[in-house]
């Protein structure tokens, strides 16, 4: 019998793309000899394609580099350049997910992302992490200790106290222009403390209950955002606790530190454990954690089956309430939204690939004009605050702030708080003498909607 012919390779992403695990606890993860190598080879197949031209500013740099280089070609690029590659990209997963036709199981097996997170990983332990981004990263601590001090705090670090804003730049290098994060003395876990009563009469009554992980931005810097998404969720008959262990690690991800990632991971995985095996569904605030919980961290932890029932449990909060309103239908009473919403679709809710369930949940309200921006805010947490890299992040943000300006919405929100603040900040500054849209979560609208908030 003939041997059966070779099954020839096929362009383009023509099969559903997949990751690799993670291989963090092998010492050849970390081996910088055979990362540059690896680099080299995706760098030139990046070269050779140059499909994500217009993502962050990764791709720009190294192609900018190739055509000034000596030769035209990968080979003219001092490997030591490889850093600012790496050092541009915010591990948002646009590219892979959105752009690259040779993510596996295409026979180049590129994942870009997780390629310099690996190059991160990798420096980290050889040369030690940058100081004072990874003290900004420890948000648990950080808001814990700002909490008594919220106002003191927030006074300390607004954009308006130029005396102590430019010494934070010039001691830590925190740009003096970025917008920081507002703390509070009384956080989502404080607000909730005793659950709000689920309507008996809503659609979902007795069908749903729901333990709403808080993150730690929700938590300690937007604790109207939790309070929203119970009010909405109990407007529906759905039962809601807050539950929040600890931070999902996404700073630490970013920084490479993937030790600590897994050991969050582990932790917050075996908390939500009791509330899956009773029932519970899991509701994440923020689009950057629910990233981690659903995809990051079975990548670290494949083992680990409190890790998979969580990411199985694991949905958005805007991706729920359309589930609610498909299923069981939504309580009445919500009320059109002056002026418009913009949505900001933000890359790490787009790289769920779920659809922008934002747009979708404010699209629910009768009479209001929803508009939808689906480019990349640049801000990549501590990318968009750092001195060294913020002008990356209003680069790559600028596009996105025009467009946000053009559609001329009264509101303006996206699934990334962080996103929302920073292309606020832009807007501001592209377009001055304009009124400026208000700024909220979209469950936070959603929930004024029904005049809950």
């Amino acid at each position: 019998m003939a041997d059966s012919p070779t099954k020839p390779p096929r362009e383009g992403s023509l099969d559903a793309p997949f990751r690799h695990p993670i291989e963090w606890r092998d010492e050849a993860y970390y081996d910088l000899e055979a990362i540059e190598k690896e680099m080299e080879r995706v760098f030139d197949i990046c070269h050779g394609c140059r499909r994500c031209f217009n993502l962050c500013d990764s791709f720009p740099k190294l192609f900018d580099m190739v055509d000034e280089g000596p030769t035209g070609e990968l080979d003219g690029v001092p490997k030591e350049d490889y850093a600012k590659v790496a050092e541009a990209c915010t591990l948002c997963d646009m590219c892979f997910l959105t752009k690259c036709p040779y993510v596996p199981p295409h026979e180049f097996n590129l994942d870009f992302p997780h390629l310099i997170l690996r190059y991160r990983a990798a420096k980290r332990r050889a040369e030690g992490g940058d100081f004072v981004r990874e003290q900004l990263g420890r948000t648990d601590r950080n808001g814990k200790l700002a909490k008594p001090l919220a106002g003191l705090a927030n006074w300390a670090t607004a954009r308006e106290n130029t005396p102590l804003r430019k010494l934070m730049e010039a001691i830590a290098g925190i740009d003096a222009e970025a917008e920081l994060p507002k703390y509070y003395s009384k956080t989502a876990e404080d607000r909730l403390a005793v659950p709000i009563a689920p309507d008996p009469a809503g659609p979902a009554a007795g069908k749903r209950k729901v333990a709403l992980y808080a993150t730690c931005f929700v938590d300690y810097n937007a604790p109207d955002t939790a309070t929203a998404a119970a009010k909405v969720l109990a407007r529906q008959g759905v039962e809601a606790r807050l539950v929040y262990p600890e931070c999902c690690g996404m700073p630490q991800l970013e920084a490479g530190d993937l030790a600590d990632v897994a050991g969050k991971a582990e932790r917050v995985a075996r908390a939500f454990a009791p509330y899956i095996d009773d029932g519970y569904e899991v509701v994440a605030l923020t689009a950057s954690c629910g990233l981690m919980m659903k995809f990051e961290w079975p990548l670290i932890l494949p083992e680990n089956e409190a890790v998979k029932k969580l990411a199985a449990a694991t949905r958005d909060i805007c991706e729920y309430v359309v589930d609610i309103a498909r299923n069981e239908g939504l309580a009445e009473g919500l009320q059109p939204v002056p002026g418009g919403v913009t949505v900001h679709h933000a890359c790490h809710a787009r790289a769920q690939n779920m659809g922008a369930k934002s747009a979708e949940m404010l699209r629910l309200i009768p009479d209001t004009k929803v508009e939808l921006v689906e480019r990349c805010s640049g801000h990549g947490g501590t990318f968009g605050v750092m001195k060294e890299t913020r002008p990356m992040a209003v680069k790559v943000g600028k596009p996105a702030a025009r467009q946000v300006a053009q559609k001329g919405s009264e509101t303006l929100c996206s699934d990334c708080p962080l996103a929302c603040k920073h292309l606020g900040q832009l807007l501001s500054a592209e377009t001055p003498d304009a009124v400026q849209p208000k700024q909220a979560h979209p469950i936070e609208i959603f929930a004024r909607a029904y005049g809950v908030l």
